[in-house]
């Protein structure tokens, strides 16, 4: 039985994950993952241990926040914890031009350029997180100090 290849924001993401020596494969799934509540049903995954990627505008230049599945991320709290100015969601637009990705997608690797990332702490309380790898449907495996590594990212409370 041969594999169908990876969509192409996947393979990007795929690409990403090799080149850091991360273990776990990219998963195209059957069942939409464009939100916390479908990944966590087609994962079989509590809803918190699903890594939401979401892009905001902080300071006129993106801002990928890495939330528990659980957890709304309340941006006034968020920019006063990283001592910014006003934080704002962005535009499909602008989601893709920063990541490449569309919306309901968004991997925290395989963008074109490094984006400033900052990653829940809440996702610490779960042994195995799944993040979204390029496409409304396709995650990968990994863990809370994987995730702050690979996305070169800063550990903070987002709600």
């Amino acid at each position: 039985m041969s594999e169908e290849p990876l969509p192409r924001s996947s393979q990007s993401v795929a690409a990403a994950l090799a080149e850091t020596g991360v273990q776990g494969q990219v998963r195209v799934l059957p069942a939409s993952t464009r939100t916390a509540v479908e990944a966590a049903q087609a994962l079989g995954s509590e809803v918190g241990a699903i890594a939401n990627s979401l892009v905001f505008i902080c300071d006129g230049v993106p801002l990928l926040v890495m939330t528990s599945g659980s957890h709304r991320v309340d941006t006034k709290a968020l920019a006063d914890r990283l001592k910014r100015g006003k934080i704002h969601r962005a535009s499909p637009e602008q989601v893709r031009a920063a990541t490449g990705q569309a919306i309901g997608g968004v991997a925290p690797v395989g963008h074109p350029a490094r984006v400033e990332t900052v990653v829940d702490e809440a996702l610490a309380d779960y042994p195995v997180l799944w993040a979204s790898a390029g496409t409304p449907n396709s995650v990968f495996p990994t863990v809370y100090t994987e995730l702050l590594a690979l996305t070169q990212g800063r550990s903070v409370k987002v709600d």
